[in-house]
């Protein structure tokens, strides 16, 4: 009996050591988290999309809290979730513009012909690596929607051939543009009422070969703009969003009716 009671005597003081031992440890070695950062977590989505130039959002947060990044930094939550980290840090929240993705290519079934029939997994970046394009237009969309299996708010479809973005759903998380191996999907302002819907950087009548819808790189946009907004770049049109108006002279002019409005 005595040895039943040492024994147990003896565990009782090995475990209240360890626990003094553990909570010694705890203090020493705590890392202190800012309950204004616990705060501003919750109100992130939790999509860890990346899209915000951080790993994630739990290192969005943290940016935020140092003041390494603005409170409306977050394009996937936009100006809700940016008013109520704004209120978390005692500032006023900034004007932010929305962003959405927007596919730069206008060759669809109607305007560019099947060059081949491509045969192997159903991916944009397999084909492209395939070095076969199933298009006339070495430049334009593949067609496989690999943008839309990435997308996270369901924003991308394929229509008629061409991925095509709802910018009601889209949310400029930037994984589309990741995604295209061709690169043809960019970030505009939601603002922006044209965009140039090609990236065929040939000319003239290499492009009206591959494409009846393609930029042509003739510059007659150029000469209709009065706000110096579009230039073509690389044998191709480009509008500087921020000194276009909308007023739709290049797009009127445009022989190919390229420049289109978004709808």
């Amino acid at each position: 009996m005595q040895a039943i009671i040492t024994a147990t005597a003896l565990v009782g003081i090995i475990g209240l050591l360890m626990g003094l031992l553990l909570i010694t440890v705890d203090k020493k070695f705590k890392v202190e988290v800012d309950e204004k950062e616990i705060a501003v977590r919750e109100f992130l989505p939790g999509n860890n999309c990346g899209a915000c130039g951080y790993a994630g959002c739990d290192a969005m947060a943290s940016a935020i809290i140092h003041l390494e990044a603005p409170v409306n930094g977050c394009p996937v939550g936009g100006a809700a979730v940016a008013e109520k980290i704004a209120h978390i840090m005692g500032v006023e929240p900034e004007d932010a513009v929305k962003m959405v993705a927007f596919v730069k290519c206008s060759g669809d079934c109607e305007n560019a012909a099947s060059r081949a029939h491509y045969v192997g997994i159903n991916d944009c970046s397999s084909a492209f690596a395939s070095g076969l394009s199933p298009w006339t237009c070495d430049y334009g969309c593949l067609g496989f929607g690999t943008c839309a299996s990435v997308c996270p708010f369901d924003a991308i479809t394929v229509e008629n051939g061409v991925a095509r973005v709802d910018r009601n759903k889209c949310h400029a998380c930037g994984k589309c543009v990741s995604a295209c191996p061709k690169r043809l999907i960019e970030i505009l302002p939601d603002t922006s009422k044209y965009a140039v819907r090609c990236s065929n950087h040939d000319r003239g009548a290499a492009v009206k070969k591959v494409c009846s819808a393609g930029c042509l790189a003739c510059k007659l946009c150029e000469k209709q703009c009065e706000f110096d907004a579009i230039h073509v770049e690389d044998s191709v049109a480009h509008i500087d969003y921020e000194k276009c108006t909308g007023c739709g002279k290049c797009a009127e002019k445009c022989p190919v009716k390229v420049i289109k409005l978004r709808s």
